[in-house]
Parts: structure tokens; C-alpha cells; sequence
């Protein structure tokens, strides 16, 4: 190809690719997931079971990971005061970013569910709660902002409470605390995080 046909060619090349455009493939390339996922059975050692039984109630549960899945279920109890089934991540955190949402992928029973974050290592005290209503049978993703959670302490709403950072994150888990007994199951295929940024691509 003569070289004058070949500048020709590369000049109208820059012509039609953009700036704008050029700064979305670069957007696109530099997005990742942080994940929590549950192809390994090692996962399972990172959650532990808290139900009402610390409190004197009867509710039992049980925790395992099959076919690439969390599986949390068992019966929930109000008998002795309780009502409370739960399991909580507490080892080995993630790394989140401080307000990009959270998703959760899950599959339940119909019953509603908490999705529950603490920001210090204690078993009791204040969480950052949001629910989500399960369809029995049916795999469903959640999307949580920031503003989707309020901190509460055994159920009520607590006040003057640091507004929540996803990066300040060291314990996560679900909660049943519906007042109907009876048997549950949850299973959760994914919590995951998008870690893309633009403030280091604007112009």
C-alpha cells in the first residue's frame, strides 16, 4: 500500500475514535468485583451461627456450602422470649470500597430477611440493617446503597450512630427475625461489590 493511502487510513481512524470513547474502553477494562463467593468449602470456616439460644431461646440452625452455594437454614423458635436465627462472616474481611453498592444473590423461601454489617469485632451492639423479601424458589439479586441501612440494637433504631462507611465493614451476615416459627432456608450464591472508579479517568 503506497504510503500516502496508508496515512490517509490512519488519520481517518482518529478521526471516528473519540476521546469519550477512548476513555470508556479505558472505564471497562479497569472494572473488578470484590466478592465473597462460595466455590470453596475453606469459605465456610470464615462464618459462625448466633441464634437466640444465647439469650435462653430454642431457634436452631446450621450452615454448609453445597453446589457452589452458602446454605443457611433450620427452625426458628419464639419459645423463651426468642425469634432469632442468624450467621455472620467474621474472618478473613474483604477489602470494600466506601460507598459503592453491595449486591447479594440468594435464593429463599418467601420469608424477609436482614442483611445485617457491623464496623467492630463484638458479637452484641449496634448493626446496620436493611431487609430484603425472599419469593420461595426463585433466584433473586439485591442491590443496597448506603442510605438502605440504619443502625439498630436488638430491633430498634438507634440514634447518633456514625454514618456507615462499606469500608469500615468487619463483620456481615443474615438474620431471621420474623415472629413466625417454623423451618427456614436461605441460600446466598454471592455478596459482591463493583470496585470501578471513574474520579481517576475524569478530565
Amino acid at each position: 500500500m503506497p504510503y500516502i493511502k496508508r496515512m490517509l487510513l490512519c488519520s481517518a481512524f482518529l478521526l471516528v475514535t473519540s476521546p469519550s470513547q477512548a476513555q470508556q474502553v479505558q472505564i471497562q477494562d479497569t472494572q473488578t468485583m470484590q466478592e465473597i463467593a462460595f466455590t470453596e468449602k475453606s469459605e465456610l470456616d470464615n462464618w459462625v451461627i448466633v441464634n437466640d439460644t444465647v439469650m435462653g431461646g430454642r431457634s436452631r440452625a446450621r450452615i454448609d456450602i453445597e453446589k457452589d452455594h452458602l446454605v443457611f437454614e433450620g427452625y426458628l423458635s419464639l419459645e423463651n422470649n426468642g425469634g432469632f436465627a442468624s450467621v455472620r462472616r467474621v474472618y478473613n474481611n474483604k477489602t470494600w470500597l466506601p460507598s459503592n453498592p453491595l449486591q447479594i444473590k440468594v435464593m429463599g423461601d418467601g420469608r424477609q430477611y436482614q442483611f445485617r454489617l457491623r464496623t467492630n469485632r463484638r458479637m452484641d451492639g449496634v448493626a446496620y440493617v436493611t431487609s430484603f423479601q425472599t419469593t420461595k424458589g426463585e433466584e433473586q439479586s439485591f442491590t443496597f446503597e448506603l442510605s438502605d441501612f440504619t443502625p439498630q440494637f436488638r430491633g430498634r433504631l438507634v440514634r447518633g450512630m456514625p454514618a456507615l462507611s462499606f469500608s469500615d465493614i468487619s463483620q456481615m451476615g443474615f438474620m431471621l427475625a420474623e415472629k413466625a416459627p417454623g423451618n427456614f432456608e436461605l441460600q446466598v450464591f454471592s455478596i459482591a461489590q463493583s470496585q470501578m472508579q471513574l474520579a481517576s479517568n475524569a478530565q
